[in-house]
């Protein structure tokens, strides 16, 4: 017989959940039981990973420890990778216990929660333990809270061991009529190098670069130009409005366009160009009808700004300068 423990909580010293699982892994191990433990704290960028572990486990243990409110991040992360991920005709035979201690409130709830996430899942969920220990020191002392658990740690071995049956739920129905997994077919160590890859920020990006770049050839192949890159630049030079005393840089993000459209102020003179530039006062993102919009007069930047239209970062008083810069009335 194997059980798994997945433990939701944050490891913190004092943690009563903790107690309560090492006591349940003595009894275990008295049982001849194969035990084998996740903290999920310790897999946090790979708990996409953790639903290949139930493919040879008999039950599990799903612990967690109410802090404020609700089972925890961890624990979700790891239920929606079931839901997900998970193999749903091999959670179906595997027996559930859920381990819920609460230093503040909220414990049944919690329980509960885990309870009917399984029974969704199509698992089989049996009765857990639950309780509000506001000092671990209150467990270590009590001789009736050892002997309470070392009794439903024999009611989860005897429910596996004897294959007890469970009374079907109304939760379940919600698996048969929505639930879909994933057909990734990949192997743990394939998985958790997605999983790593998905969390790499600078990876993402270049994915993201290389997928416009790509974006941008077909459009090519298929006789679609990409933007003219002097587009905006006649109307900007042909408008400008200098306002005496004053100096700034704008950078302007259209998605249609490689690169960003730069305006550079400086008192009575004004540059403006495609490239890219470091130091900037104001960062604005807005799409080319947008643009289009603002120099054919029909609205302006900080209207555009104000309906949504147009993002920006940077200080408001200088983007509502650009409408004084900038008069396509």
């Amino acid at each position: 017989m194997k059980i798994n423990i997945y433990y939701g909580g944050r490891g913190l010293i004092g943690d009563p959940t903790l107690y309560v699982l090492n006591k349940i892994q003595a009894v275990l191990h008295e049982l001849n039981v194969n035990v084998e433990r996740y903290d999920l704290y310790e897999f946090k960028n790979t708990i996409i990973t953790l639903p290949q572990t139930l493919k040879d486990v008999d039950g599990v243990i799903l612990a967690t420890t109410v802090e404020w409110f609700g089972i925890g991040g961890y624990m979700q992360q790891f239920l929606d990778s079931c839901w997900l991920y998970g193999d749903k005709e091999k959670i179906s035979t595997i027996y559930m216990c859920p381990v819920v201690m609460s230093t503040t409130y909220g414990e049944h709830d919690a329980m509960m929660s885990l309870t009917e996430a399984w029974e969704i899942l199509g698992g089989r969920p049996i009765t857990g333990m639950y309780g509000y220990i506001a000092d671990v020191s209150e467990l270590e002392q009590n001789t009736s809270y050892a002997r309470i658990i070392e009794k439903r740690t024999e009611d989860l071995y005897r429910s596996i061991n004897q294959k007890t049956p469970v009374f079907p739920s109304s939760n379940q129905a919600v698996k048969q009529k929505v639930s879909f997994t994933q057909s990734l077919n990949l192997t743990p160590q394939e998985a958790e190098q997605l999983s790593e890859l998905a969390s790499d920020d600078l990876y993402v990006q270049k994915q993201k670069e290389d997928i416009q770049e790509l974006s941008s050839m077909f459009k090519d192949l298929m006789g679609v130009k990409a933007p003219d890159n002097t587009l905006f630049l006649p109307e900007l030079r042909d408008h400008f409005h200098p306002q005496p005393g004053f100096s700034a840089v704008y950078k302007f993000n259209i998605p249609e366009i490689t690169q960003p459209l730069i305006i550079k102020v400086d008192h009575t003179t004004m540059e403006c160009y495609y490239g890219d530039c470091n130091d900037y006062d104001v960062e604005m993102q807005l799409p080319t009808e947008v643009m289009n919009e603002i120099v054919q007069g029909h609205t302006t930047f900080q209207r555009a700004f104000m309906s949504g239209d147009a993002k920006m970062k940077g200080d408001f008083k200088t983007l509502r300068t650009l409408d004084s810069l900038y008069i396509f009335v």
